[in-house]
């Protein structure tokens, strides 16, 4: 599943784009991916110019200038394609914009989702409202995990995934911030010292930047809007490494928690 570098990545592409042009044409192209796509899709968006674009947790906002904005999420392998060769089956979105260029969202799986709400109210957008604060942003830090996680007794890994305390945090990029930081996923969350939980933010923050900078991690689908393949993947340091050796000499290992791996090395991990 794509998760917030890629999205971030995702984002950056389509506003070099679509910021600052019409969309000319808007075609969805089936009725609904996971949840039925607004009927009125079309009519409100199309003639209508982009003013900007941002990200929220996994999921990319494409504000217009009529009060409307574009909320998507690409679920497990969806990804927007610039300029496609050629339309596809999968392809169940495309929007054309007024400097020739055509944009599709492609999603096999349709998992992935499109709603559109009201610029001056998509902070309370249903997913959002339910969600903690972004991990990039200034109010994620020490003192904020450690109001966040106090008692606690599930583990670090599964609390760092649970979006209602932070937003947009996924298995890969939690896996490697627990390894940058030095601490267990099995780890109880609210035992962890206020001085621990800075070196985690500090390399959720770390691991995020990294990874957005080397444009995401790819993982079956997913690939940037321009077709580029991101490569943090060369830099993982635990995830996807079962067997080998971690930065500190000990052996990295696999574990399966609520269905998801979780890779980790027991040596500097404590």
């Amino acid at each position: 599943m794509p998760e917030l570098p890629e999205v971030e990545t995702t984002v950056a592409g389509l506003r070099s784009v679509l910021e600052g042009t019409v969309l000319t044409r808007v075609e969805p192209r089936r009725a609904d991916l996971r949840f039925p796509i607004p009927v009125d899709l079309r009519q409100r968006l199309t003639g209508a110019t982009v003013t900007s674009l941002a990200r929220r947790a996994k999921y990319g906002l494409i504000e217009t200038d009529r009060g409307d904005t574009l909320i998507f999420h690409l679920g497990m392998s969806g990804r927007w394609r610039i300029d496609p060769a050629e339309i596809g089956a999968h392809d169940h979105l495309l929007l054309e914009t007024s400097d020739g260029h055509l944009l599709s969202l492609n999603d096999p799986r349709r998992f992935g989702s499109l709603d559109l709400v009201r610029s001056d109210a998509w902070q309370a957008y249903a997913p959002f409202t339910r969600m903690g604060p972004e991990p990039l942003g200034p109010e994620f830090s020490a003192a904020y995990l450690a109001r966040a996680l106090q008692g606690k007794a599930t583990s670090i890994k599964a609390a760092l995934l649970d979006q209602r305390i932070v937003a947009g945090l996924g298995n890969i990029y939690v896996c490697e911030a627990l390894n940058m930081a030095g601490i267990s996923p099995m780890r109880e969350a609210g035992r962890i010292s206020r001085a621990r939980l800075g070196l985690l933010a500090e390399a959720i923050r770390e691991v995020l930047t990294a990874a957005i900078a080397a444009g995401g991690s790819t993982l079956r689908d997913y690939a940037r809007p321009d077709g580029e393949l991101g490569y943090f993947s060369k830099q993982w340091r635990v995830y996807g490494r079962e067997g080998e050796s971690c930065a500190c000499g000990g052996v990295i290992r696999r574990r399966v928690d609520g269905g998801r791996s979780t890779f980790y090395c027991p040596k500097c991990q404590k």
